[in-house]
Order: structure tokens, then C-alpha cells, then sequence
């Protein structure tokens, strides 16, 4: 598994409203594919995101990041790819 790390720019509230619908499908898309496990932005403050990829591929990660829609438009300014070992859960 791959946990991506996303950080946001400070104003992605106002910002992301032209991309979000296309970002969010992606993530669907991969969710109903089994390759995205969970996905969420953090809040309070809404400052960066994390997405749990059900891969051992890190290619897989590095070509989400490459077409989502988010990066390609300056709403993440630095992300970040970690291997991830699962303890506990599914």
C-alpha cells in the first residue's frame, strides 16, 4: 500500500471550485477500480489531503498525481508518496 500526502495553497477553498468535480471523479474511478482505498482533505485547517492507495506500485500513485486535476492547476504545491505497511484493518 501507498499513502499520498498532499499539501494545499492557503487559499484551496476558493480555488479548487473549477477542478473539483473533475478531481473527484478520478478518485471515484479508482475507488470503484479497488485502487483507492480512502481519500479525504484535512479540515480545521483544510491545509493538505490523504489518499490510501491499495498498491504496491508506486508508479500507480505517481500517475494520479500526474493527472489530477488539483496539481496541474497550483492547488498542491508539494506532495509526497510513503510506503505503507497495514497493522490493523483490511
Amino acid at each position: 500500500m501507498h499513502i499520498l500526502l498532499y499539501e494545499y495553497v492557503e487559499d484551496v477553498a476558493e480555488r479548487r471550485e473549477p477542478f473539483r468535480a473533475q478531481h473527484l471523479a478520478l478518485l471515484r474511478k479508482l475507488h470503484e477500480e479497488g485502487i483507492v482505498r480512502m481519500a479525504g482533505a484535512f479540515s480545521d485547517p483544510l491545509d493538505g489531503a490523504a489518499i490510501v492507495f491499495n498498491t504496491n506500485d508506486r508508479k500507480v500513485v505517481e500517475s494520479f498525481v500526474e493527472q489530477d486535476p488539483y496539481v496541474q492547476n497550483g492547488l498542491v504545491p508539494s506532495w509526497r508518496i510513503r510506503a505503507w505497511n497495514l497493522a490493523i484493518g483490511e
